[in-house]
């Protein structure tokens, strides 16, 4: 495992990078929530398994995590330092084989909003925050259905932010994949079986 930050128009951003033994099938890309930086207990399950399944992963600190702020900044400023990151990653080589983008919470709505434009294979999304809690009329389901590639929502079964029948309903037309695991949105209850979840998604697609 390295870290590397990489230059951004807003700050710097930090890549945590963790290689295969093998073979490199592929490269994940996933970022953050908007309470935390990548060491999340999801994150780092996901990436553990992924990397031993044979997927170069990058997690990536948006900027303003890297500038110790605490509060995340508006979505279009979070889709600019996660594009720039992926531009320069992009130039420097690490972005080897079918890409997956992919993250938590509001990384994985910035997986969703920028995956076509980045070319990606498939987006995994961990704890997708469908609505804010006990506000379903402002759901956010069009990000999901945006996604014209292979996707996986891993939702916990008591997320506040949207239930897995909420997220299956929110899909309806679109043939997205919704993995129900134990837990709310934290995904901190079983953090193996959202692993297991996503690595077996990536064998599939």
């Amino acid at each position: 495992m390295t870290a590397a930050e990489v230059p951004t128009p807003l700050g710097p951003a930090r890549v945590h990078r963790a290689e295969p033994a093998g073979d490199v099938r592929g490269t994940l890309v996933l970022g953050h929530g908007a309470g935390a930086g990548s060491d999340s207990t999801d994150l780092l399950a996901v990436s553990a398994a992924a990397c031993a399944a044979g997927w170069r992963v990058l997690r990536v600190d948006q900027p303003w995590v890297v500038a110790g702020r605490r509060i995340a900044p508006a979505p279009a400023r979070l889709d600019e330092g996660w594009t720039a990151v992926l531009d320069a990653l992009r130039t420097d080589g690490p972005l080897t084989g079918p890409l997956v983008l992919g993250g938590r919470s509001a990384g994985a709505r910035v997986a969703c909003r920028t995956a076509t434009a980045q070319g990606a294979a498939g987006v995994l999304t961990l704890a997708f925050p469908l609505h804010p809690p006990g506000k379903p009329e402002k759901g956010r389901a069009p990000e999901l259905q945006q996604v014209a590639v292979p996707l996986l929502v891993v939702q916990g079964e008591t997320d506040a932010f949207g239930r897995p029948d909420e997220v299956v309903a929110a899909l309806a037309g679109h043939p997205g994949t919704v993995a129900a695991v134990p837990g709310d949105h934290g995904l901190k209850k079983d953090p193996a079986a959202v692993a297991a979840a996503a690595v077996d998604w990536l064998r599939r697609h």
